[in-house]
Protein backbone atom coordinates (compact mmCIF):
# COMPACT_ATOMS: atom_id res chain seq x y z
CA UNK A 1 0.00 0.00 0.00
CA UNK A 2 2.83 2.14 0.81
CA UNK A 3 4.77 1.31 -2.33
CA UNK A 4 1.46 2.35 -4.69
CA UNK A 5 1.40 5.85 -2.58
CA UNK A 6 4.99 6.57 -2.88
CA UNK A 7 5.18 5.15 -6.37
CA UNK A 8 1.65 7.62 -7.59
CA UNK A 9 3.19 10.46 -5.74
CA UNK A 10 6.05 10.46 -7.91
CA UNK A 11 4.56 9.98 -11.16
CA UNK A 12 2.23 12.69 -10.39
CA UNK A 13 4.85 15.22 -9.21
CA UNK A 14 6.93 14.61 -12.08
CA UNK A 15 3.98 15.22 -14.59
CA UNK A 16 3.25 18.54 -12.83
CA UNK A 17 6.66 19.72 -13.22
CA UNK A 18 6.75 17.89 -17.08
CA UNK A 19 3.61 19.69 -17.89
CA UNK A 20 4.59 23.19 -16.41
CA UNK A 21 7.91 23.14 -18.05
CA UNK A 22 6.15 22.75 -21.61
CA UNK A 23 4.15 26.12 -20.92
CA UNK A 24 1.22 27.26 -19.88
CA UNK A 25 -0.92 27.04 -23.06
CA UNK A 26 -4.70 25.59 -22.62
CA UNK A 27 -5.54 22.52 -24.37
CA UNK A 28 -7.31 24.28 -26.95
CA UNK A 29 -4.23 26.61 -27.67
CA UNK A 30 -1.96 23.55 -27.92
CA UNK A 31 -0.20 23.02 -31.20
CA UNK A 32 -0.82 19.13 -33.13
CA UNK A 33 2.66 18.21 -31.46
CA UNK A 34 1.89 19.61 -28.00
CA UNK A 35 -1.39 17.68 -28.11
CA UNK A 36 0.45 14.32 -29.14
CA UNK A 37 3.02 14.70 -26.53
CA UNK A 38 0.67 15.55 -23.74
CA UNK A 39 -1.26 12.57 -24.27
CA UNK A 40 1.88 10.05 -24.78
CA UNK A 41 2.94 11.62 -21.56
CA UNK A 42 -0.84 11.10 -19.34
CA UNK A 43 -0.60 7.16 -20.78
CA UNK A 44 3.30 6.72 -19.97
CA UNK A 45 2.30 7.91 -16.18
CA UNK A 46 -0.64 5.70 -15.71
CA UNK A 47 1.61 2.50 -16.58
CA UNK A 48 3.98 2.29 -14.16
CA UNK A 49 1.04 3.69 -11.12
CA UNK A 50 -1.40 0.61 -12.15
CA UNK A 51 0.89 -2.01 -12.40
CA UNK A 52 3.64 -2.20 -9.05
CA UNK A 53 5.82 -4.91 -11.03
CA UNK A 54 7.03 -2.50 -13.46
CA UNK A 55 9.72 -0.34 -12.40
CA UNK A 56 9.00 3.29 -12.10
CA UNK A 57 11.87 4.17 -13.84
CA UNK A 58 10.78 2.51 -16.78
CA UNK A 59 7.68 5.13 -16.66
CA UNK A 60 10.05 8.17 -15.61
CA UNK A 61 12.51 7.80 -18.87
CA UNK A 62 10.33 8.01 -21.39
CA UNK A 63 8.04 10.20 -19.80
CA UNK A 64 11.73 13.03 -19.37
CA UNK A 65 12.74 11.81 -23.05
CA UNK A 66 9.54 12.78 -24.26
CA UNK A 67 9.82 16.41 -22.66
CA UNK A 68 13.47 16.81 -24.02
CA UNK A 69 12.16 15.67 -27.21
CA UNK A 70 9.07 18.86 -26.43
CA UNK A 71 11.64 21.20 -25.74
CA UNK A 72 13.83 20.58 -29.04
CA UNK A 73 10.89 21.03 -31.15
CA UNK A 74 9.51 23.92 -29.37
CA UNK A 75 13.14 25.60 -29.69
CA UNK A 76 12.75 24.67 -33.42
CA UNK A 77 9.72 26.14 -33.69
CA UNK A 78 10.65 29.27 -32.34
CA UNK A 79 14.25 29.61 -34.85
CA UNK A 80 13.01 28.58 -37.78
CA UNK A 81 9.91 29.84 -40.00
CA UNK A 82 10.09 26.79 -42.46
CA UNK A 83 10.22 24.04 -39.58
CA UNK A 84 7.25 25.95 -37.82
CA UNK A 85 5.17 26.24 -40.98
CA UNK A 86 5.84 22.06 -41.25
CA UNK A 87 5.32 21.65 -37.77
CA UNK A 88 2.41 23.47 -36.63
CA UNK A 89 1.01 24.34 -39.96
CA UNK A 90 -0.18 28.04 -41.48
CA UNK A 91 -3.20 29.73 -40.89
CA UNK A 92 -6.05 29.48 -43.27
CA UNK A 93 -7.81 32.32 -44.65
CA UNK A 94 -11.81 30.70 -44.97
CA UNK A 95 -13.53 34.12 -45.46
CA UNK A 96 -11.38 36.56 -47.89
CA UNK A 97 -13.27 40.20 -47.89
CA UNK A 98 -16.54 38.73 -46.83
CA UNK A 99 -16.35 35.99 -49.53
CA UNK A 100 -16.82 32.32 -48.23
CA UNK A 101 -13.17 30.34 -49.78
CA UNK A 102 -15.24 27.08 -50.96
CA UNK A 103 -11.39 25.53 -51.54
CA UNK A 104 -10.05 26.14 -48.10
CA UNK A 105 -12.68 25.37 -46.56
CA UNK A 106 -12.68 21.64 -48.42
CA UNK A 107 -9.09 21.51 -47.78
CA UNK A 108 -9.63 22.26 -43.78
CA UNK A 109 -12.44 19.67 -44.12
CA UNK A 110 -14.70 22.20 -43.10
CA UNK A 111 -18.59 22.07 -43.40
CA UNK A 112 -20.41 25.87 -44.11
CA UNK A 113 -22.72 24.49 -41.00
CA UNK A 114 -19.85 23.98 -38.81
CA UNK A 115 -17.95 27.55 -40.15
CA UNK A 116 -21.34 28.89 -38.70
CA UNK A 117 -21.19 27.23 -35.95
CA UNK A 118 -17.87 28.62 -34.94
CA UNK A 119 -18.82 32.07 -35.98
CA UNK A 120 -21.72 31.95 -33.61
CA UNK A 121 -19.22 30.87 -30.60
CA UNK A 122 -17.86 33.97 -31.49
CA UNK A 123 -21.00 36.28 -31.21
CA UNK A 124 -21.43 36.71 -35.04
CA UNK A 125 -24.55 34.94 -35.78
CA UNK A 126 -24.69 36.47 -39.44
CA UNK A 127 -22.07 35.04 -41.97
CA UNK A 128 -23.04 38.19 -44.24
CA UNK A 129 -21.42 40.35 -41.19
CA UNK A 130 -17.76 38.72 -41.46
CA UNK A 131 -14.88 40.29 -43.59
CA UNK A 132 -12.28 37.76 -42.94
CA UNK A 133 -12.23 34.30 -40.85
CA UNK A 134 -8.99 32.81 -40.29
CA UNK A 135 -8.45 29.38 -38.86
CA UNK A 136 -5.59 29.38 -36.87
CA UNK A 137 -2.97 26.75 -36.08
CA UNK A 138 -4.22 25.91 -32.92
CA UNK A 139 -7.59 24.80 -35.18
CA UNK A 140 -9.67 28.56 -33.21
CA UNK A 141 -11.31 30.95 -35.84
CA UNK A 142 -9.85 34.10 -35.74
CA UNK A 143 -12.97 36.71 -36.75
CA UNK A 144 -13.04 40.26 -38.48
CA UNK A 145 -16.20 41.64 -39.04
CA UNK A 146 -17.01 44.19 -41.78
CA UNK A 147 -16.46 47.83 -40.47
CA UNK A 148 -20.13 48.95 -40.59
CA UNK A 149 -21.16 45.68 -38.30
CA UNK A 150 -18.17 46.25 -35.25
CA UNK A 151 -19.55 46.97 -31.93
CA UNK A 152 -19.67 50.61 -32.34
CA UNK A 153 -21.44 50.59 -35.71
CA UNK A 154 -20.99 54.27 -38.10
CA UNK A 155 -24.58 52.92 -39.83
CA UNK A 156 -26.55 53.78 -36.84
CA UNK A 157 -25.24 57.90 -37.86
CA UNK A 158 -25.22 57.44 -41.38
CA UNK A 159 -21.24 57.34 -41.47
CA UNK A 160 -19.16 54.84 -44.33
CA UNK A 161 -15.99 53.72 -42.46
CA UNK A 162 -12.78 53.57 -44.41
CA UNK A 163 -12.01 49.98 -46.00
CA UNK A 164 -9.02 48.46 -43.80
CA UNK A 165 -8.45 45.32 -45.17
CA UNK A 166 -6.55 42.93 -43.54
CA UNK A 167 -2.71 43.68 -41.90
CA UNK A 168 0.40 41.96 -43.25
CA UNK A 169 3.22 40.37 -41.58
CA UNK A 170 6.27 41.78 -43.49
CA UNK A 171 9.06 40.77 -41.27
CA UNK A 172 9.04 38.26 -38.95
CA UNK A 173 11.57 37.20 -36.71
CA UNK A 174 14.12 39.15 -38.66
CA UNK A 175 12.67 37.02 -41.77
CA UNK A 176 10.78 39.45 -44.89
CA UNK A 177 7.61 37.94 -46.08
CA UNK A 178 8.48 37.98 -49.62
CA UNK A 179 5.00 36.64 -50.32
CA UNK A 180 3.03 39.07 -48.41
CA UNK A 181 5.27 42.17 -49.77
CA UNK A 182 4.46 41.34 -52.90
CA UNK A 183 0.68 40.99 -52.03
CA UNK A 184 0.42 44.83 -51.21
CA UNK A 185 2.71 45.55 -54.06
CA UNK A 186 5.68 46.82 -52.34
CA UNK A 187 9.51 45.82 -52.20
CA UNK A 188 12.75 45.15 -50.45
CA UNK A 189 13.79 48.23 -50.79
CA UNK A 190 10.85 49.85 -49.77
CA UNK A 191 10.24 47.81 -46.54
CA UNK A 192 13.66 48.55 -45.63
CA UNK A 193 13.28 52.40 -45.76
CA UNK A 194 10.05 52.32 -43.62
CA UNK A 195 11.74 50.04 -40.96
CA UNK A 196 14.90 52.27 -40.79
CA UNK A 197 12.55 54.80 -39.80
CA UNK A 198 11.48 53.37 -36.58
CA UNK A 199 15.87 53.55 -36.48
CA UNK A 200 15.51 49.41 -36.66
CA UNK A 201 17.49 47.40 -39.41
CA UNK A 202 15.32 44.83 -40.96
CA UNK A 203 16.95 41.73 -39.73
CA UNK A 204 16.84 42.82 -36.18
CA UNK A 205 12.60 43.33 -36.28
CA UNK A 206 10.95 41.10 -34.20
CA UNK A 207 7.84 42.17 -36.00
CA UNK A 208 6.70 44.40 -38.66
CA UNK A 209 3.14 44.67 -40.26
CA UNK A 210 1.63 46.99 -42.35
CA UNK A 211 -2.60 47.11 -42.24
CA UNK A 212 -5.05 48.66 -45.20
CA UNK A 213 -4.53 51.80 -43.86
CA UNK A 214 -1.07 51.78 -44.58
CA UNK A 215 0.15 52.04 -41.33
CA UNK A 216 3.08 50.36 -40.32
CA UNK A 217 3.71 48.54 -36.76
CA UNK A 218 6.90 47.71 -36.18
CA UNK A 219 9.16 46.09 -32.80
CA UNK A 220 12.53 46.13 -32.82
CA UNK A 221 13.86 41.78 -31.27
CA UNK A 222 14.96 42.08 -27.34
CA UNK A 223 18.72 42.64 -27.79
CA UNK A 224 20.99 39.86 -25.97
CA UNK A 225 22.97 41.06 -22.83
CA UNK A 226 26.33 41.23 -23.34
CA UNK A 227 28.28 40.83 -20.12
CA UNK A 228 32.06 42.41 -19.75
CA UNK A 229 34.31 43.87 -17.27
CA UNK A 230 33.17 46.56 -15.17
Amino acid sequence: MLNTFVRVSIIYLLVLIVMRLMGKREISQMQPFELVIAIMIADLASVPMADTGIPIFNGIIPILTLLAFQLILSILNMKSIKLRAIICGKPQILIFRGKIDEKALKKEKITINELQERLRQSNIFNIGDVEYAILETSGQISVIQKPEKRNTIPEDFNITPEYEGIPYDLIIDGKVMHKNLKAIGRDTKWLKKQVEKFKIKPENALIVTFDGKGQIFCQEKERKKQWGNG
